[in-house]
């Protein structure tokens, strides 16, 4: 079995950024959850950036085993956001993305028989798309730091 342990630890700084430490690397997100400040990606700009480098590092292995040559990879991904949840609008839909497409650009010599062969593998073994599309069991625990006083 090889599973990994990822850890994320981030802190409110102040009331525009949220500070993220992960893997010896830190970033800051916005404090909006889609449009950010333009200095600062947004939460969900960071989910599609993660998705994005997900397929990018996939496509990298694949093609290496497949024997692939790829110059480059470019991929875009556009979110439809469902808003009205998070604002606090009664809505029947869901407080999140509406839909995701994703094209992937790969510029190889490669015939296209073999990129079909690919994208189809790097669909099947990326792991964000994967935690994206199936439902993954999510654990939300409230700690509450007590400070102690002293006794008077």
């Amino acid at each position: 079995m090889s599973n990994k342990v990822v850890t994320v630890t981030g802190i409110s700084e102040n009331s525009n950024q949220f500070s993220v430490s992960t893997n010896g690397s830190s970033l800051s997100i916005n404090n909006t959850i889609s449009v950010g400040s333009g200095k600062v990606p947004s939460p969900t700009d960071y989910l599609l950036a993660g998705f994005a480098g997900s397929i990018n590092a996939v496509g990298l292995i694949v093609a290496e085993e497949l024997g692939i040559e790829l110059q480059s990879v470019q991929v875009d991904i556009i979110g439809e956001l469902e808003t009205k949840k998070v604002e606090g609008i009664p809505t029947r839909s869901r407080a999140g993305f509406r839909k995701i497409e994703v094209i992937v650009k790969p510029t190889s010599d490669a015939p296209l028989v073999l990129l079909k062969q690919w994208i189809d593998e790097v669909k099947e073994r990326c792991p964000l798309r994967d935690n994206l599309i199936n439902s993954t069991p999510v654990l939300l625990t409230l700690l509450k730091e007590y400070k102690q006083h002293d006794a008077a």
